[in-house]
């Protein structure tokens, strides 16, 4: 692999002038910022300097060949340069069911770069900022999807909100390692103002969750006051992308609710588990609502 800026690691051969005295353009060059990362030491950037000078190699290259560094230390330091943000594994305490976190360039991963790709085009582009995203069974891994969803939108560079609504079995406050003391059912309930629920995800440049919250005794009704319709709006003008995690429909009908706020739904499905007959009903359902049906996702 070719790395670009080997020019820009010169000042690598001074120790001292690593972490002093460095312009913009050197502090974000890959040799400094393997430095910086721990991956090589100032004596091994001298060695790769060495070579680099020798053999004409890229900086990556040479420190490659000299087997100080992996392909994932590079990946890691691109992902770094082009604002692509991705984690190892173990690091940010996130649920390892965030594949596109911890694993960015499996094939697993392009299937949801292809779903908001798809999204981009038919829904958010057209002037709304607001998605449902629904099943039909609680073991459909709905979830996990939307945390996944909402992660690829945010490596996009879009201001993304994840919104945990479902007020009976939330999973977005473990899947993202937040605490769940207050969110959407306190706000709904008066009981919290919104700016003090959204927990930005250091992670993730892009990336907000507002979680479950308490868990009230009447979560339709919650879900069902005036102060939703507010709230959407409000959230409206301070992000791009707004994806609601939802009960699944044979729980419930707090997914209707939702979706008669987002006026746009993606259903996910379950392959071997998800009867197509469910899915006909449930669709009907939410047409009959008023929701546009977006699409619909079939999971392994």
């Amino acid at each position: 692999m070719s790395i670009p800026g080997s020019s820009e690691t010169r000042k690598l051969t001074d120790s001292n002038s690593i972490s002093a005295n460095t312009s913009p353009v050197h502090k974000f060059s890959i040799g400094h910022m393997l430095l910086d990362m721990g991956k090589i030491t100032p004596v091994e950037a001298e060695r790769v300097l060495r070579l680099q000078k020798e053999s004409g190699l890229r900086f990556g290259d040479a420190a490659l060949k000299l087997g100080l560094i992996t392909e994932a230390d590079i990946q890691l330091v691109l992902a770094q340069q082009f604002d692509y943000p991705y984690l190892l594994p173990g690091e940010g305490n996130h649920s390892p069911g965030l594949v596109v976190a911890y694993q960015p360039f499996g094939a697993q991963v392009e299937v949801f770069r292809a779903v908001r790709s798809q999204l981009m085009l038919r829904w958010f582009t057209s002037g709304h900022k607001a998605l449902a995203i629904v099943s039909h069974n609680p073991g459909d891994g709905v979830s996990l999807f939307v945390a996944n969803l909402a992660v690829v939108f945010s490596q996009l560079g879009e201001r993304t909100l994840l919104i945990d609504a479902n007020l009976r079995y939330p999973q977005q406050h473990e899947i993202f390692n937040l605490k769940n003391k207050q969110g959407l059912s306190d706000v709904l309930a008066d009981r919290a103002n919104v700016s003090e629920v959204i927990a930005k995800i250091d992670s993730f440049i892009d990336l907000s969750v507002i979680p479950a919250g308490t868990l009230p005794p009447n979560p339709l009704e919650i879900l069902n006051r005036s102060t939703f319709d507010k709230l959407n709006d409000q959230l409206a003008n301070q992000f791009d992308v707004i994806l609601y995690d939802t009960l699944a429909f044979s729980s419930g009908a707090d997914a209707l609710s939702i979706a008669a706020r987002t006026d746009g739904v993606l259903i996910v499905a379950r392959k071997n588990s998800t009867h197509l007959n469910d899915i006909n009903v449930m669709n009907e359902q939410l047409k009959c609502s008023g929701t546009e049906v977006i699409g619909s996702i079939l999971m392994d």
